[in-house]
């Protein structure tokens, strides 16, 4: 997660916990003035289109105020969906025995890029077993994770 990440993710999780929800995590890609800002927040009953614009109108608010982003960019608030991100060591966790895809910051060898069954978590690593070999993955060497859906 990026400096940015961190500060935005201190700052609004409080207001989308006030209003109920978890605040899975936040991503902002830089693309200019089509930059986005996500903001992926869960609830034990689901989310609805409802519920992110309600967290939204609360995260604008924050944000206009805070302003801490300094170019153009585009607030969305969704479900972390089939495809959920990982963020932390706990959202590893719970996904123990799933395939995710993982993204690394820096290469492992000569790749950067895991597609496995995670085999376990603790709070600094992960263990994803690919192609019939098991890799230790550093969480804070992860620039993006999410689980990969299946299908049965």
């Amino acid at each position: 997660m990026s400096k940015l990440e961190q500060t935005l993710t201190e700052m609004l999780t409080p207001a989308a916990e006030s209003l109920g929800f978890e605040m899975v995590g936040v991503e902002f890609v830089r693309a200019g003035k089509h930059s986005i800002l996500r903001l992926f927040i869960d609830h034990p009953d689901g989310i609805s289109v409802d519920h992110c614009a309600e967290v939204s109108l609360q995260a604008s608010a924050i944000l206009d105020v805070e302003d801490p982003i300094s170019t153009e960019y585009n607030l969305e608030v969704s479900s972390p969906g089939m495809d959920r991100p990982l963020f932390k060591a706990a959202h590893y966790a719970a996904v123990v025995n799933e395939v995710v895809a993982v993204k690394l910051r820096m290469p492992m060898g000569d790749r950067r890029n895991f597609k496995g069954k995670l085999i376990s978590c603790d709070d600094d690593n992960i263990v994803v077993e690919v192609d019939n070999e098991v890799f230790t993955l550093a969480i804070l060497n992860i620039e993006k994770g999410n689980v990969v859906p299946t299908f049965d």
